[in-house]
């Protein structure tokens, strides 16, 4: 995982149009995406231990693009294996462990293939550079991780109008903390696009790969439509890239609850600030993304919370110590 360091010169997004998710197709668009990055040797090194970090919401839809395409997983993985890297996958769903919901998306012939590990979060507090956070806690499984592939899917979100990359980086925060996290934050809009900022900034991804190939837009980040919207985005940093992708879908700021609090930290770039190696955003403006047609409260509500909370205690104090017993 990268050191935080002061930018000295423009951050870049690499942006393409890319029509296929074909093996072959999607493969020579990710080399062309991450050349002027250059390319995956300028990220990982014979040995490093690479988690990949995919969008990986749930299992219930998987024909609605509402994660990221093992397509993009496996091209990415192959890239990682042929420069001597070792990835990995985590996630913290929604719903479900982050195998279950792998599988139920397809993934399971592509980690069987490749021999890709699929690991399950688990929590563990780190100093953030905000002290308002610092009861934050993150998965040491990505903490851990000598470089981090962020993968997160375009789609529009009833919360947060937009997820993207700093967005899909809160499944690195385990599922109970997720649950708490939304309870004390979420009824203030701005708190908690500075909480998920904060965890951005914690993780710090060595590199974010956007799948815009198809997106989902309306009521997401579930309850949306696939669109196909023929966009590949790549940067080391990912707040410069979700400002890009706002232009790209020709949405404000100020409705991003993450890009406006990124702005308001002073760690969010202007456009203007901004190198575009491949093509603009202007090149690839989408004229009728669909927003959510309502937004919702970010708060889960206090019974989901004591749920979360109770179950945890459940397998970490009754079922565990009862199968080691078992096993006895």
């Amino acid at each position: 995982m990268q050191l935080l360091t002061m930018q000295t010169h423009k951050p870049s997004v690499s942006l393409i149009r890319a029509k296929s998710y074909a093996q072959e197709a999607l493969r020579e668009s990710l080399e062309t995406l991450l050349e002027p990055l250059g390319g995956m040797p300028a990220f990982v090194k014979r040995g490093d231990r690479v988690l990949l970090k995919p969008n990986l919401l749930t299992g219930s839809r998987p024909t609605k693009e509402c994660t990221t395409r093992p397509e993009l997983v496996r091209a990415v993985a192959e890239m990682v294996i042929a420069v001597g890297g070792k990835p990995f996958l985590g996630d913290s769903p929604a719903f479900g462990s982050a195998k279950g919901v792998a599988v139920a998306n397809g993934l399971l012939p592509i980690l069987e293939e490749l021999n890709l590990p699929i690991v399950e979060f688990h929590g563990k507090r780190y100093q953030t550079v905000n002290d308002n956070f610092n009861h934050l806690l993150v998965s040491k499984e990505a903490m851990e991780a000598d470089v981090i592939i962020n993968l997160p899917k375009v789609k529009s979100h009833m919360q947060l109008t937009l997820t993207l990359g700093v967005k899909n980086l809160f499944g690195c925060v385990p599922g109970k903390m997720k649950a708490w996290w939304h309870m004390e934050a979420g009824k203030d809009a701005n708190r908690f696009g500075e909480m998920l900022v904060e965890t951005a900034r914690t993780i710090n991804p060595d590199l974010t790969i956007l799948d815009g190939i198809i997106g989902h837009e309306g009521n997401g980040p579930s309850g949306g439509e696939p669109r196909q919207l023929e966009v590949l985005a790549a940067s080391t940093n990912v707040f410069a890239l979700d400002r890009a992708m706002l232009e790209v879908l020709k949405v404000s700021p100020a409705q991003v609850p993450t890009v406006a609090a990124s702005q308001r930290l002073g760690i969010c770039p202007e456009l203007s600030d901004i190198d575009f190696p491949n093509l603009s955003p202007d090149l690839l403006q989408i004229e009728d993304w669909q927003l959510p047609e309502k937004l919702m409260p970010i708060d889960f509500a206090m019974p989901r919370v004591i749920k979360s909370t109770f179950k945890h205690l459940y397998i970490r104090f009754i079922k565990e110590p009862m199968s080691a017993y078992g096993k006895g």
